[in-house]
């Protein structure tokens, strides 16, 4: 009962959309049908600049650090604090108090990734920064983080196997909710940082 609970609230943070919120908030609307149209802190930077997206980038990131951290403080195992992060991600997405029309979970996501294992987050962070800085698609940054930090857990054994697992399925996740970016960079029409 307890792990459903856990469950339950997370989704239900995840549910918060803090871009919609923030957004609202400077009088300019729905973020949903704003810009990209993406519940996001890159359609956030794109309609209303800067600080509200950072702003909006680090609480989606706390929405999936605050249950990984809760159900490791409350000695569950770790695969199970990546499901609680997974759910957060869910909500995020898939949002219960906006008519299920949320945003990509990437900032949620990387929340869940550092807090299960925070280097082989750090170095899949790195080199996403670099891509994004040589290519300014955020998109294509996103999803490279989304498989590279799994594969890294792999790698350095950072945690079980089964919580890997999880982690990569999660990042498929988010890789299938950027289908559409990936058919314009295949296309070449993808929008870059600054368009």
């Amino acid at each position: 009962m307890d792990i459903l609970l856990l469950f339950i609230g997370a989704y239900l943070l995840g549910s918060i959309s803090f871009s919609y919120i923030i957004t609202k908030g400077f009088k300019k609307g729905d973020i949903r049908k704003l810009g990209s149209g993406n519940a996001g802190a890159t359609n956030t930077l794109r309609v209303i600049g800067v600080g509200p997206a950072i702003l909006v980038l680090l609480l989606d990131a706390l929405k999936g650090i605050v249950p990984v951290w809760i159900a490791l403080s409350l000695h569950y195992p770790l695969i199970t604090a990546i499901v609680a992060g997974g759910m957060a991600i869910i909500g995020h997405n898939w949002p219960v108090y906006y008519g299920f029309k949320g945003g990509k979970g990437v900032a949620t996501t990387i929340g869940v990734f550092v807090m299960a294992s925070f280097f082989p987050s750090l170095i899949a962070g790195i080199l996403v920064i670099l891509i994004i800085a040589l290519t300014r698609y955020v998109s294509l940054g996103s999803i490279v983080f989304m498989i590279l930090t799994p594969v890294l857990m792999f790698v350095f054994r950072s945690v079980p196997v089964e919580a890997a697992l999880m982690a990569l399925l999660i990042g498929l996740l988010s890789i299938w909710r950027h289908r559409t970016n990936i058919s314009r960079l295949l296309n070449g029409n993808e929008r870059k940082l600054g368009q």
